[in-house]
């Protein structure tokens, strides 16, 4: 899977399962300040991303991730560390 595919359905998650209207993500987005996630919606998010790519994830992994493109390039790099 691409960056684009990753990034396109990550916002896609964010748009459908936390409602987060599409204008407001952006790659630059901040999960907790801009889209108002909190600490349970980031790991429904990682539980998606897990049945997205049949990988296993920690929130852990997650924790610094601030941003919508930090999960992409952290998620990017979990699925190249596995190929």
């Amino acid at each position: 899977m691409s960056r684009d595919e990753l990034l396109h359905q990550i916002k896609s998650y964010l748009i459908e399962i936390f409602e987060v209207p599409a204008e407001k993500v952006t790659p630059d987005a901040r999960l907790y300040e801009d889209l108002d996630l909190d600490s349970i919606d980031a790991v429904d998010l990682i539980v998606k991303l897990q049945d997205l790519t049949s990988q296993k994830f920690s929130p852990e992994d997650f924790k610094s991730a601030l941003t919508v493109t930090d999960v992409v390039d952290r998620v990017d790099a979990m699925m190249k560390a596995q190929a």
